[in-house]
């Protein structure tokens, strides 16, 4: 990082390349029974790939890979901000919803960073050699299982990234204060319930430049996961996830609903 990085980024950068996401204690996997089900994977959309037994049997089960952009800068009052994005209504999958940059890896991808901010240049205009890629976060699956690795990365000058958003694939960029998604004041919640096992379904409220945006799903589960690792403290609400059971084989076209 650069002489003018500010010294919070550069502390931030050194406390995340400590970071080492956690794995799952083999007896906890055997713990969780797979179960067959009427051929299909029920689940909240978006949960660590920690929580998914068969996530752990190659044998069984191998999702495509993709990547995601946690991009954190610093804004003018010191705090630190994500970028997000609006997905396109256009779009046949997850249309207008709010996302971080990234997709699914090429072949001609190195690595998870490589995938997160090619696309990142692709969605966003975000030029790669603007952003410093620190760690990387647990990966999560989305509803239409897919492996979701996200990719953090500094900002180092905000002043020299102009959004360019590509309209074939989003509708708008914007930035959040990341420490919003531990605390309680925008955040609202549903309960929900499957096979006896209730749980919780986060969304945030956030308006910025005149427009309203709800961020849950998977895009919550990640924010989440990364403001605790930043500001190293749990959130300030419970998350609930579910215990989930899951079918001893997973077609092509499962789709875990909302």
């Amino acid at each position: 990082m650069g002489a003018s990085g500010s010294n919070r980024l550069l502390a931030l950068a050194q406390q995340l390349r400590l970071y080492e996401p956690p794995a799952t204690p083999p007896d906890e996997i055997e713990e969780q029974a797979m179960e067959e089900t009427a051929g299909e994977v029920i689940a909240q959309v978006g949960f660590q790939e920690s929580a998914t037994p068969i996530a752990n049997r190659p044998d069984r089960f191998r999702p495509k890979r993709a990547a995601v952009l946690v991009c954190i800068f610093e804004g003018d009052s010191g705090e630190l901000r994500v970028i997000l994005t609006k997905r396109s209504s256009r779009l046949s999958t997850h249309s207008g919803e709010v996302s971080f940059p990234g997709g699914k890896a090429d072949e001609g991808d190195k690595d998870d960073a490589d995938t997160a901010t090619r696309e990142a240049k692709e969605e966003i205009g975000l030029d790669p050699s603007l952003v410093d890629v620190i760690t990387v976060l647990e990966p999560f699956l989305s509803k239409h299982l897919l492996r979701v690795v996200p990719v953090v990365g500094i900002l180092r000058y905000k002043e020299a990234f102009s959004a360019e958003p590509n309209p074939a694939e989003v509708d708008a960029v914007f930035d959040a204060p990341l420490e919003m998604f531990i605390k309680d004041e925008h955040r609202r919640v549903e309960e929900r319930e499957w096979m006896g096992e209730k749980y919780l379904v986060h969304f945030f409220d956030y308006e910025t430049g005149g427009n309203k945006y709800v961020i849950t799903g998977l895009t919550a589960g990640v924010l989440i996961k990364a403001a605790s690792v930043v500001y190293q403290r749990p959130p300030a609400f419970l998350e609930q996830n579910p215990k989930f059971r899951f079918p001893r084989h997973v077609s092509i076209g499962t789709v875990m609903p909302h």
